[in-house]
């Protein structure tokens, strides 16, 4: 896959860097994975450990069994990894600057995946270009960090 990718939290107070290749990515639908994204299944990409370069803040950690730590940032609650304590970290691909180029290739527990996980993309869509739905989206100001390392942030009024 790509190399010097990078990522971070959603306010932006952890940040991070990969020098080198990452690793396969997969979705884990166990449930220790859906209760720490708060979503469906845990969507993680490997990176060797000596790989990832944290380039702001610090992660907090939850040792969520005896094999797995996961690592999260203590300002805005954003999963960022799922650590074995000899491997590779798993980094969230939703974290990534540009998921988009990170696609799982496995399932992982399927026997915890939910009942209805499957007929998800078979459910009606709400176009964005909408009237009102564009009217809504237009509204919004985020303050989310940036997909893209600043030099600092908050910005500075």
């Amino acid at each position: 896959m790509t190399t010097n990718i990078t990522g971070g939290c959603q306010c932006g107070a952890i940040r991070f860097r990969v020098d080198g290749e990452l690793g396969d990515a997969s979705i884990c639908h166990c449930r220790m994975c859906q209760k720490a994204t708060g979503g469906f299944f845990g969507p993680y990409v490997g990176a060797p450990r000596q790989a990832v370069v944290w380039t702001r803040g610090r992660l907090k950690h939850f040792q969520s069994s005896n094999k797995v730590a996961r690592g999260f940032c203590g300002d805005c609650g954003t999963p960022l990894t799922y650590e074995y304590d000899d491997g590779d970290v798993g980094l969230s691909i939703g974290a990534l600057d540009r998921p988009a180029e990170t696609a799982p290739r496995v399932q992982l527990a399927s026997s915890a995946e939910l009942p209805y996980f499957a007929g998800l993309a078979a459910l009606p869509v709400h176009a964005d270009d909408e009237p009102r739905a564009a009217a809504h989206l237009a509204s919004i100001v985020s303050y989310q960090h940036p997909d893209h390392d600043t030099a600092e942030w908050p910005p500075k009024p």
